[in-house]
């Protein structure tokens, strides 16, 4: 999850100070939330289905809020257009040339807000480990 996590975060923070939208950045960030998903499922089940205590209190809240952090992280993410068009009545009407950069600025609001949910995610997994050992 750590990996995944951190090279979506790499993949999407030199993308996005390039200012250069990455399709490649889309496809390892959906890896990275697929892992996050059947990590914290695995840890849930291991922790529910044999009844044991983790080794601290802590560790559970670490290691849920990566989840919490990806919906969050998607629910920005879907307000990012909506942010970039206001004042813009119709975009439709803009010329062609601006309605690229539009779709530009939406692209990379999104990138952005994703790869900081995803450098995120990589600090609570690390805090985690740190705390299950």
């Amino acid at each position: 999850m750590v990996a995944s996590n951190a090279l979506a975060a790499g993949w999407g923070a030199v993308a996005w100070f390039r200012h250069e939208p990455s399709i490649w950045f889309w496809y390892v960030l959906r890896v990275a939330q697929g892992i996050v998903v059947v990590q914290v499922a695995l840890g849930l089940f291991l922790l529910i289905g044999e009844g044991k205590q983790a080794p601290e209190g802590l560790h559970v809240l670490y290691g849920v809020s990566p989840l919490v952090v990806t919906l969050f992280s998607e629910g920005m993410r879907v307000g990012a257009a909506e942010r970039e068009l206001e004042g813009i009545d119709d975009p439709d009407s803009l010329p062609r040339s601006e309605q690229i950069a539009l779709a530009r600025r939406v692209v990379l609001r999104e990138m952005g807000i994703m790869t900081i949910g995803a450098l995120l995610i990589v600090t609570l997994s690390l805090r985690a480990l740190s705390t299950g050992l």
